[in-house]
């Protein structure tokens, strides 16, 4: 089997592989080398996703995956008393709950690189005009999120990745060291092309780091298939893997 590359996480992971999406450039980059597995749940915070790791990542498994992403945040974060109360997971919760996602995966296998991605900015502006297109004069007024709490949510994840020594992409400070970052958002909250390009860059530079873009093709590029003995490069690939 070829390696997998896991993304897991909420709404932004889910559309990931949409056209122009972070997911898509992923799986674009690694298209001869892995497959990359969508795990992606609109809606979904932390504590709903405790409920996935038996079913995504089962104990004993023979073929764990060699990396997998963690993009929640963008929903634990959402604030008490907004459209999203019932997605909100309280911060000391939300980063316990991504420990024990990253401890089940490594438990299973403790060299599967694991890349722990903050949730981006949130636009208040754009969050308001998404939800007057959608509902008109009936949308509500008061804010489902705000960027300084989705802040708190990254600078949390940043501090758990630092704990445990892994990787993880500061989405939320990233795409504002940009003047004008809310092109980066469609509706305050989900990526644009623009956004996706962010974040596939980030993970591309990761995953290069970490060797990941040293896998073995999975069959020999066809410049290296003798027309008269095409065997002999299956042959050595294969033995090679």
């Amino acid at each position: 089997m070829r390696p997998q590359i896991v993304l897991f996480g909420d709404s932004i992971t889910q559309q990931s592989f949409a056209s122009g999406g972070w997911g898509a450039a992923i799986a674009d980059s690694y298209s001869r080398k892995a497959d990359v597995v969508l795990r992606g749940y609109s809606g979904y915070n932390t504590r709903w996703a405790l409920f996935l790791l038996n079913r995504l990542f089962p104990l004993g498994s023979g073929t764990p995956p060699v990396a997998v992403t963690i993009f929640f945040g963008a929903n634990d974060a959402a604030l008490i008393g907004g459209t999203g109360e019932r997605q909100h997971v309280p911060i000391e919760e939300y980063k316990d709950n991504l420990r024990k996602i990253v401890q089940h995966i490594k438990n299973n296998s403790p060299d599967t690189l694991i890349v722990l991605i903050t949730p981006p900015p949130s636009d208040l502006q754009g969050r308001r005009e998404h939800a007057r297109s959608l509902y008109g004069d009936k949308a509500s007024t008061v804010p489902d999120r705000t960027n300084e709490e989705s802040g708190l949510y990254a600078e949390q994840c940043v501090s758990l990745a630092k704990e445990l020594g892994l990787p993880s992409i500061n989405l939320w400070s990233k795409m504002q060291e940009t003047e004008d970052w809310q092109k980066f958002l469609s509706d305050g909250l989900h990526l644009t092309p623009q956004g996706n390009a962010v974040v596939s860059e980030a993970v591309d530079k990761v995953f290069d780091e970490a060797g990941l873009s040293a896998l073995p093709y999975d069959f020999p590029p066809h410049a290296d298939i003798d027309a008269e003995n095409p065997e002999k490069a299956f042959v050595q690939q294969c033995a090679a893997i």
